[in-house]
């Protein structure tokens, strides 16, 4: 059974000159509980090359890869799940390419989006922008903690927070009903990821717990 606690999306172009591998395997050894290859500027090639790399950290921890957007790439190099957004592959045809066995996340802003994408198969909802992120131009007006908790509420699966969520926030995204969070900039940036990933986790954790 997949923990959604903390997943971290792993944005190649974000990261610029430091290795995403480097990042990716600290973060993990923080305590990341599922990983997301984001890389919207590479080629397919290099797309599954570093694939590959980053899918032999994340098998050594036990930890789920996703690649976002590519489906072809995900099952080319065996990942365990692929990540469409709404302008993408609809969910319905994504399950289909992917089968029964493989992850399934979708991107999701309103009730019913949620209630669609869960209908077509989807395993997990990423639901955002919550507070306003840096790490994606499109992500549109930040959305708030109300459609966490509107969303939650109507859904069996796990609903995860994305969007501008930090140490000083996450809490909040946990108490409005999402089953974890998804960041980018707060590990990708940070200066030790694994020391970032551990007090993310800490609270999150602890978060759950109440």
């Amino acid at each position: 059974m997949v923990r959604y606690n903390l997943y971290l999306a792993a944005d190649q172009d974000l990261a610029g000159n430091r290795q995403i591998e480097r990042i990716v395997e600290g973060a993990v050894a923080g305590g990341v509980t599922v990983v997301q290859l984001r890389a919207k500027k590479a080629g397919a090639r290099d797309i599954m090359a570093l694939g590959n790399r980053l899918h032999t950290i994340t098998q050594k921890a036990g930890v789920p890869l996703i690649v976002n957007d590519r489906i072809d790439i995900a099952l080319a190099i065996g990942a365990e799940g692929a990540h469409v957004g709404q302008s993408d592959l609809p969910a319905a045809l994504a399950r289909k390419i992917l089968g029964p066995r493989k992850i399934l996340g979708v991107s999701v802003k309103t009730v019913s989006d949620a209630l669609r994408a869960q209908k077509d198969g989807a395993d997990y909802l990423g639901v955002g922008d919550i507070f306003g992120t840096r790490s994606k131009k499109d992500a549109g007006k930040p959305i708030g903690l109300e459609a966490i908790r509107r969303i939650a509420r109507r859904v069996r699966i796990p609903v995860i927070g994305i969007g501008g969520i930090s140490a000083e926030n996450a809490y909040q995204v946990i108490e409005a009903g999402a089953d974890g969070i998804a960041v980018i900039s707060a590990l990708v940036l940070a200066p030790n990821p694994a020391i970032a990933a551990q007090e993310l986790r800490a609270i999150i954790d602890a978060s759950l717990r109440k």
